[in-house]
C-alpha cells in the first residue's frame, strides 16, 4: 500500500456512513477534519485521531463531514443505505417513555422507564444497537443501565458472564465500555447451552439485585435497562431469551432481521406479557457474520485487554504464587450426564447443574479463567457476585502452590474461586 493510501480522506453527505474492518496489529487511526460524526453513538471530537486497530467501526453523520483515515483497514467503503433513521426513531420513543416516568411518584410503577432488550441471531448488530441506543439515552441526560447478557463475547468484561453497569458517560471508542465497579455473574461458559438452568439462576439474580437499586434512585429506574442478549434464539435459545423477557420485565423487544423469531414472540408474549411493545429492526449491513475462529479470537482479545489493558491504557498484570490451602476453587454443576442423543436437539444433561463442587488442585487448571466470588463462605456462592478474575499459570501440586495471573498485583479480594469452561492461551 502506499503511503497516500495509507492517509486517505473521505467526504460523507448527510446520512452516510464510513465502515472500516481494522484487524489487530495493523495500526489505524481515525479523525474528524470537518462537520460532525459520530461511532455508534459517540461523537468524534475534531481534529483528534482516534485509534481504532482491531475493530470494526462505522462513522456516521447526520448532516455531513470529512474524515481522514490513517493506516490500512482490511475493509473501507462509504454507504448510502443504513437504518440510522429507524434506530433514532426507537431512541426518541424510548426517551419519551423515560420522561414520562421521571414525572410519575417516586416508588410508583409508573416510574419506572423502559426495560429495552434487542434479541435476534448471532451476528445481526445487537450490540452496535445496543451501544447506539446508550449512547444517544446518555447524551439526552440519561443514566440508563447496560445489562450484557452474551456470555460468548463480553462487552463489559471477560466472556462468560452476565453483568451489568450503569451508563454516566458516552462509551469510549477506543477504551469500549469503562466499568469501575459493574455488577458481574460468573456463569463460566461461551453458550448458554452449557447450562440453561444455571443461566436463568443468575439472570434471575442480576435481575433482582437491578430492581432493589432502581427502588433507590428515581433517577435510575427512570433511565431503564439495555439488555444485550446472545446469538441462540432456537429451540433452548428461545426459551432462554422468553426467560430473560420475564425476569427483567422487559415492556420493549426489538428482534433484529428474523421475520420468524419477531412472529414467535408476538404470538407468545400476547398472553404473559400483554403490555410489552415488540418491534422488528433491520440489521445494519456493516453487520457482518464471523466465523467460529473469529469468535474465538474476539473472545481470546477480550482476555487480553482484562489482563494487559489496551493500548492507550495499558495494564501491569502481576503473577503470585499462594498456597493452594489458602484457595477453594468450585465448579457449578456437576454429576452424570445422560446421553445427548437421547435429550431434545440443543439440550445438555446435567444430574444436578446448581451443584457445587470443591475442586483440589490439578494440571486440568492450567490456564483456566476462574472468578473471585465476593462470597465469604462456600454456601454463599451460588448468590455473591464476583470481584475479579485470574488467569492460572501454574500448579504444583506435590508442593501444594497455585501460581495465577492478576490485574494487579496484591492479594486476592477472597478465596473462593470459580471455575468453568473457558481458558485463555495468553502469557
Amino acid at each position: 500500500m502506499t503511503a497516500q493510501e495509507a492517509n486517505a480522506s473521505f467526504t460523507l453527505t448527510a446520512r452516510q456512513e464510513l465502515r472500516l474492518e481494522c484487524p489487530n496489529g495493523k495500526p489505524v487511526t481515525i479523525r474528524l477534519e470537518e462537520g460532525t460524526a459520530e461511532v455508534f453513538g459517540t461523537e468524534l471530537g475534531r481534529g483528534r485521531s482516534v485509534c481504532v486497530t482491531g475493530q470494526k467501526v462505522a462513522v456516521f453523520t447526520w448532516d455531513g463531514c470529512r474524515v481522514s483515515v490513517q493506516g490500512e483497514p482490511s475493509v473501507r467503503y462509504v454507504a448510502d443505505d443504513t437504518p440510522m433513521t429507524s434506530y433514532l426513531n426507537v431512541h426518541q420513543t424510548l426517551n419519551q417513555r423515560r420522561e414520562e416516568a421521571a414525572k410519575a411518584a417516586p416508588g410508583s410503577a409508573a416510574c419506572r422507564g423502559p426495560a429495552v432488550v434487542v434479541v435476534g441471531p448471532t451476528d445481526s448488530g445487537k450490540s452496535t444497537l445496543c451501544r447506539l441506543l446508550g449512547n444517544w439515552a446518555v447524551r439526552s441526560g440519561w443514566q440508563p443501565t447496560f445489562v450484557d447478557l452474551d456470555v460468548g463475547q463480553g462487552t463489559i468484561t471477560v466472556p462468560g458472564c452476565l453483568s451489568a453497569v450503569p451508563l454516566e458517560v458516552p462509551v469510549d471508542i477506543e477504551e469500549g465500555f469503562i466499568a469501575d465497579l459493574p455488577i458481574v455473574f460468573y456463569f463460566g461458559h461461551s453458550s448458554p447451552m452449557e447450562n440453561p438452568t444455571l443461566f436463568k439462576a443468575l439472570a434471575d439474580k442480576l435481575s433482582a439485585l437491578l430492581q432493589r437499586r432502581a427502588v433507590t434512585d428515581p433517577r435510575v429506574a427512570a433511565s431503564g435497562l439495555i439488555i444485550n442478549t446472545f446469538g441462540w434464539v432456537d429451540g433452548l435459545g428461545y426459551e432462554l431469551q422468553k426467560h430473560v423477557i420475564q425476569t427483567f420485565q422487559c415492556d420493549v423487544v426489538l428482534v433484529m432481521e428474523q421475520d420468524r423469531l419477531y412472529a414467535q414472540l408476538q404470538q407468545d408474549l400476547k398472553a404473559s406479557c400483554p403490555r410489552t411493545t415488540i418491534l422488528k429492526l433491520a440489521k445494519s449491513g456493516g453487520a457482518v457474520k464471523r466465523e467460529g475462529d473469529e469468535r474465538r479470537s474476539a473472545r481470546e482479545q477480550r482476555v487480553r485487554e482484562y489482563f494487559y489493558g489496551t493500548p492507550r491504557t495499558p495494564l501491569q498484570p502481576a503473577t503470585q504464587t499462594i498456597r493452594a490451602a489458602d484457595l477453594a476453587v468450585y465448579r457449578i454443576g456437576s454429576g452424570p450426564r445422560a446421553p445427548n442423543t437421547a435429550l431434545p436437539l440443543g439440550a445438555v444433561s446435567l444430574a444436578d447443574p446448581l451443584r457445587l463442587q470443591n475442586l483440589p488442585p490439578s494440571l486440568e487448571q492450567l490456564q483456566c479463567l476462574l472468578a473471585v466470588s465476593h462470597a465469604s463462605t462456600p454456601d454463599q456462592i451460588l448468590n455473591a457476585n464476583v470481584a475479579g478474575f485470574v488467569l492460572v499459570k501454574d500448579v504444583d501440586t506435590a508442593r501444594g502452590l497455585v501460581t495465577v495471573t492478576a490485574p494487579a498485583a496484591g492479594p486476592l479480594p477472597g478465596r473462593y474461586l470459580l471455575v468453568g469452561s473457558l481458558r485463555s492461551s495468553i502469557d
